[in-house]
């Protein structure tokens, strides 16, 4: 009598950094309990749809995502931001099987196991160190915590994934060494809020094999430092916390990269926001990360056309750019998000004035951003390798966070791996990207 065939399940995610670790979670356990992942909707015993729902494009595509699965497969789990509003994904496609809200492996698995049984006699081996990895070998998401505290009122991120719960330290630093070991070059660090890892545990010690360690963003970088490995920071919020790890990044230990999501730079704009930051204190303060760190590169986010903006707040921003010369920046037009409170907020501004202030703000951006890579000109960097080609490859350096940021293109990258250090020297660059020649 032969053997059933392993069930098969497709598997589709959307979203951002922190929703592709929660697929790997899923894939990850679907892996360990003997079931097979397919590429193909046609393959598929069913479609385990992982969503975004923090934008109405996001919406748009998710729901536009699950229809596909459901037209070409039939068997729709949904998960995600979007599974957190169940009533819109339910009455777009009432003919799903299942809706649960993000960071939810548990309940995903319970569905799964109630459309498709549990294979019998899983091996540990089906399973690759470290995990299954929707990012290439070389680098991967470690996610410190969930939900966050702030009350940003263009955001719904609280509703949907409530507030910041902190994961035990000896857990994240158990699963990045594990990374580590499984050949994982660079591990970028996300959350909501990366500064305010702990706060909700009051910083209290955990244990990372027997030795106590203070749950805290600085003790997890300095442990995260001792892997040898590439560690970036996202998500982090400009608090004075944050001062304790530039040091770090100065003596090397960390890479001197930022993502700090500053959204504007009018005190107006800010507080209409709900934000908790002041555009004066925060110039001061990258000042002051410079003169430690010289060669800290910052990224950051933006938000332009916020209801109840005027000319002059929006020059504000212009000279606060101007003034703070980061170093990798993207913006947005604000457009109403359902549940968000700043819906609720006087004075909107006009779809042309939006579009025309994100134009002017790109442009003065674009130079900056140039200026910065021109810089950079006849120095000597340390790449990772991240594709290869034709006889070219791709790579970053310290500089790049993967599919956000800039990329180094090497001309002669013959011989050249995925996930291979090598140094170059900058031979040309543009408003985002840089050339290299290996030295």
């Amino acid at each position: 009598m032969s053997a059933s065939p392993l069930p098969k399940i497709g598997f589709v995610s959307l979203g951002c950094p922190k929703n592709t670790f929660d697929s790997e979670r899923i894939l990850t356990q679907l892996r360990a309990e003997g079931y097979l992942i397919v590429p193909t909707y046609q393959d598929a015993d069913l479609v385990v749809v992982n969503t975004c729902g923090f934008i109405d494009a996001a919406v748009d595509e998710s729901l536009e995502a699950i229809g596909e699965a459901l037209r070409e497969n039939g068997k729709v789990i949904v998960t995600g931001c979007l599974g957190a509003r169940e009533s819109v994904v339910k009455d777009a496609h009432p003919n799903v099987l299942a809706v649960t809200g993000p960071h939810a492996t548990e309940a995903v698995m319970a569905q799964v196991h109630a459309q498709l049984p549990k294979p019998h006699d899983p091996y540990q081996d089906l399973i690759p160190p470290g995990g299954l990895k929707l990012t290439p070998r070389h680098y991967a998401y470690l996610k410190i915590s969930e939900g966050c505290n702030h009350r940003c009122t263009f955001c719904i991120i609280p509703s949907l994934r409530g507030d910041l719960v902190s994961r035990p330290i000896g857990d994240v630093l158990s699963e990045a060494e594990a990374l580590a070991g499984a050949g994982v070059k660079e591990l970028l660090v996300i959350s909501q809020d990366t500064s305010a890892y702990g706060v909700d545990l009051k910083y209290r010690l955990g244990f990372h094999k027997g030795r106590p360690v203070k749950t805290r963003m600085l003790e997890l970088v300095q442990e995260l430092a001792k892997l040898g490995i590439w560690v970036r920071l996202h998500y982090v919020y400009p608090y004075p916390s944050v001062d304790e790890v530039i040091p770090l990044m100065a003596q090397g230990l960390v890479l001197p990269y930022l993502d700090v999501p500053f959204q504007h730079a009018s005190p107006a704009i800010l507080k209409a926001m709900k934000r908790p930051a002041h555009a004066e204190n925060t110039l001061r303060r990258i000042e002051k990360w410079r003169e430690i760190c010289p060669d800290l590169v910052l990224r950051s986010t933006f938000i332009v056309g916020f209801p109840g903006e005027t000319e002059a707040e929006f020059d504000e921003l212009l000279d606060f750019l101007e003034a703070a010369q980061l170093d990798r920046v993207g913006a947005f037009a604000y457009s109403p998000v359902d549940g968000a409170a700043a819906n609720a907020l006087p004075d909107p501004v006009g779809e042309d004035i939006q579009q025309d202030r994100l134009a002017r703000f790109m442009d003065v951006q674009a130079d900056i951003s140039a200026a910065r890579l021109k810089a950079r000109l006849g120095s000597e960097m340390t790449v990772l390798v991240d594709e290869v080609g034709g006889g070219r490859a791709l790579a970053r350096s310290y500089a790049d966070a993967p599919e956000i940021d800039g990329v180094v293109h090497i001309a002669q990258g013959r011989g050249l791996k995925p996930g291979d250090f090598v140094k170059v020297k900058i031979t040309r660059s543009d408003d985002y990207d840089l050339w290299g020649k290996p030295l």
